[in-house]
């Protein structure tokens, strides 16, 4: 049987830092995307053999700014994937793109014919200062123009970030920026509350951003509005036309495997997890070295393959956890149906999922059903 697996291929590469971000990311280094490129084109060569017994059904060029690199670099990294791998024919294949960088047609349209086949664009907002606010780069006017592009360029499947809870947005402002998205028409939507994280620069103002509240209700007016013009949500934060899921990430969320590379970036592996260090000269020594690298035991699994389809909207069926774990669903019941009592949960074809209001305090609901999965498995 042909194993599948993904691809990520991390671009740490960006033109200015955004005030919210805690991702592996350095800007002003332009000198170094030439040397980088070469780097990982060894190391993609060193895993090839590895990867043998499987066909790639997904690509993902993240970052950073992907789009950053140039289209001429991108084409060649993603050659030496197509080299490298046995990539399936319909493979999707993702890139990252920030607006002030994807506004030329002639590149966008080097990528699609070199096989790129899905645009992320980082929209925002649609509001200048808003996106001034949070230090972005680019204005509404750029992400229409790139969407504009990309479309000429033979781009069908387009996706778009979105944050909510920028500083000082209201709810009718968070709308505003939903139906500029929408007027769009991207195929995919994904829609994330701001968090001001320790060590960037927007947590000593994180005091100014809206509450917990207003953000609570900002995510609920996403999923009616979107959901109202035919986005359905399928995970906590995305939301597609029926078909356009996101495959990649999709793998991620149901524990298929992964590879990636460049500093940062994370895999999941021949049963192993492992990080490479955020640390681009050790990366181009040719000896990175792991941020973290463990087998999870099956209990570990199991325990992360319930709180993964509690994330996404098509939830747990009984009858697919007792045939997976040998286990009885029953014990869950009389907490689930509480959930359902409250309005966090709905039994639908038979299958438990969250609500949009179940998905605003997930972390709780998923911890008390962690704690009764404890008490009736047994530890490895």
């Amino acid at each position: 049987m042909i194993r599948t697996l993904g691809v990520y291929i991390h671009v740490p590469f960006c033109k200015q830092k955004c005030v919210y971000c805690d991702f592996y990311s350095l800007p002003h280094r332009e000198d170094r995307m030439d040397a980088y490129v070469s780097t990982l084109e060894r190391q993609i060569e060193q895993f090839s053999q590895a990867a043998a017994g499987y066909k790639v059904t997904s690509v993902y060029f993240g970052g950073g700014t992907p789009s950053y690199l140039g289209a001429d670099r991108l084409c060649r990294l993603l050659r030496k994937v197509y080299a490298a791998f046995h990539v399936a024919y319909i493979a999707e294949i993702t890139l990252e793109a920030n607006p002030d960088s994807a506004q030329d047609p002639e590149a966008l349209s080097a990528l699609r014919r070199a096989g790129f086949n899905r645009i992320s664009l980082g929209m925002q907002s649609a509001d200048d200062g808003e996106l001034r606010a949070i230090g972005r780069v680019h204005t509404m006017d750029q992400v229409r123009s790139s969407v504009e592009a990309a479309r000429k360029a033979g781009f069908d499947n387009l996706s778009l970030d979105l944050i909510y809870g920028l500083p000082g947005q209201d709810l009718s402002r968070w709308r505003e920026n939903l139906a500029a998205a929408v007027e769009l028409g991207p195929e995919h939507l994904s829609c994330y509350g701001l968090k001001a994280e320790p060590g960037t620069p927007l947590y000593a103002r994180r005091d100014a951003l809206p509450g917990d509240e207003v953000q609570a209700d900002m995510y609920l007016e996403t999923v009616d509005f979107l959901e109202g013009r035919g986005y359905r949500q399928y995970e906590i934060s995305n939301f597609a036309r029926p078909g356009r899921e996101s495959r990649h990430n999709l793998r991620y969320w149901t524990q298929k495997a992964y590879l990636g590379f460049g500093p940062g970036a994370h895999s999941d592996f021949q049963g192993r997890r492992f990080a490479w260090k955020r640390d681009l000269d050790a990366w181009f020594s040719g000896f990175p070295e792991y941020s973290e690298c463990q087998i999870l035991s099956r209990r570990e699994r199991q325990e992360e393959y319930l709180m993964l389809r509690f994330r996404l909207a098509q939830g747990l069926h009984p009858d697919c956890f007792e045939g997976l774990f040998g286990l009885d669903f029953t014990p869950f019941l009389p907490f689930l149906e509480r959930c359902r009592e409250a309005g966090y949960a709905v039994c639908r074809d038979g299958a438990w999922r969250l609500t949009p209001r179940g998905f605003l305090v997930s972390n709780q609901i998923i911890g008390e059903l962690l704690d009764i999965f404890s008490r009736i498995s047994s530890p490895d």
